[in-house]
C-alpha cells in the first residue's frame, strides 16, 4: 500500500492590466511619479542656488550703486546711480595693498605648513606597524573637545617668542584634527599594505614610498586639503588681531575691518548741525562697506571654480567604504 500526497493547488498568477497592444498598463504613479519628482528636485535646487547667489549679486550691484537708492529699495536686480567711488577710496589707501600682500604670504605659508604636517602625520598614523599610534590619535582627538582657552594660547605664543611675527598667525592652528582624521582614513582605505611591501622588496625606503608612490596617488586628498586651508587662511583675522601689534603686518581682513570701523566712527562723530557732512560720511561708509566685501571675497570666488573638480573627487575620501 503506497501513500500518495496530493500536491497543494498553486495560486493563479495575478492578472496585470494590459493595453490593446499587449503591453502592461502603467498606473498614474508610475507614469507621472518620476517626472513629478524631477520637477520638484529641480525647483528645490534652483531655489537653493538663488538663495546663495543672489546675496552675492546684490552686494556687487550695491557696491556700485548710490547708497540712497539702496536704502529706498530701488536696487534689487540692476544697479542704480552707478558709481565707483567706494572702490576708488579703497584702492587709493596704501594699507589695502599692504594687507593684500600680507594675506598672500600668510595664505601660502600657512597652507604649505598645514598641508605638509597633516599629510605626514596622517600617513604615519595610518601605518599599523607604528608603535603608540592609538595613544597619539587619542591625544589628538582630545584636543577637539578640550581647549586651554585664549589666555593659555596667548601665553604659549608669547613664551615661544612668536608675538608680532608671521609665525603667530600660521603656526597655532596649523594642524586641524578633523582634517588629520580625514587624511588618515584616506590613507588606510586607499593605499594597500601590499603596495608598500612590494616597494620594500624593490628596495624602497619609507620616505621613497611616501614621496614617490603615496603622494602621487593622493592628489584628490592634497587638492582638498589645499582648498580648505586656503579658504581658512584667507578669511582668518582673529589670530592676527590677538598676536600682532604692528599695523604693517595686518592681513587684508583686519585692514578692511579697521577701515570700516574708522568710517563708522567718522560718520557718527559728525556734529548734528552739519547735516551735509553727516550725509556725505554716511554715503562713503555704505559704499566702502559693500566694496570691501567684494574686494575680500573676489579672489576666492575666482580661484575656487578652477578647483571644483578636485573638490568633487575628494569630498567623500574620508567616508567609510
Amino acid at each position: 500500500m503506497s501513500l500518495t500526497t496530493n500536491p497543494r493547488p498553486t495560486e493563479a498568477p495575478a492578472r496585470t492590466r494590459t493595453t490593446d497592444q499587449g503591453r502592461p498598463k502603467q498606473s498614474l504613479r508610475d507614469k507621472y511619479g518620476d517626472r513629478a519628482f524631477n520637477i520638484g528636485a529641480t525647483a528645490v535646487l534652483l531655489l537653493s542656488i538663488l538663495a546663495v547667489v543672489y546675496p552675492l549679486y546684490f552686494i556687487v550691484i550695491a557696491s556700485i550703486s548710490d547708497p540712497n537708492a539702496v536704502y529706498e529699495g530701488k536696487v534689487w536686480l540692476f544697479p542704480s546711480g552707478v558709481t565707483t567711488e567706494g572702490y576708488e577710496r579703497i584702492f587709493a589707501d596704501s594699507r589695502i595693498w599692504n594687507g593684500l600682500g600680507n594675506t598672500v604670504i600668510y595664505t601660502v605659508l600657512g597652507t604649505a605648513i598645514s598641508v605638509s604636517t597633516i599629510l605626514c602625520g596622517a600617513y604615519a598614523l595610518s601605518r599599523k606597524d607604528m608603535p603608540g599610534r592609538k595613544i597619539l590619535m587619542l591625544l589628538f582627538v582630545i584636543t577637539m573637545f578640550f581647549d586651554g582657552g585664549l589666555i593659555t594660547k596667548y601665553l604659549v605664543v608669547r613664551d615661544l617668542g612668536m608675538l608680532d611675527t608671521v609665525w603667530a598667525v600660521v603656526l597655532p592652528g596649523a594642524v586641524g584634527v578633523w582634517n588629520l582624521i580625514i587624511a588618515r582614513s584616506f590613507f588606510e582605505h586607499t593605499i594597500p599594505n601590499e603596495l608598500r611591501e612590494a616597494a620594500q622588496m624593490d628596495g624602497a625606503t619609507d620616505f621613497t614610498f611616501f614621496f614617490k608612490m603615496v603622494l602621487p596617488l593622493s592628489k584628490p586628498l592634497i587638492m582638498l586639503m589645499i582648498m580648505v586651508h586656503v579658504v581658512a587662511q584667507w578669511n582668518s583675522f582673529f589670530d592676527a588681531l590677538i598676536f600682532l601689534n604692528d599695523d604693517s603686518k595686518y592681513p587684508l581682513q583686519l585692514v578692511l575691518r579697521n577701515i570700516l570701523i574708522q568710517s563708522d566712527v567718522s560718520s557718527t562723530g559728525t556734529t548734528g548741525g552739519d547735516i551735509a557732512s553727516y550725509a556725505a560720511a554716511q554715503r562713503i561708509a555704505e559704499l566702502t562697506k559693500y566694496a570691501m566685501i567684494v574686494v575680500s571675497s573676489l579672489p576666492l570666488m575666482i580661484a575656487l571654480p578652477f578647483m571644483q573638480k578636485h573638490f568633487t573627487k575628494g569630498a567623500m575620501i574620508g567616508a567609510v567604504k
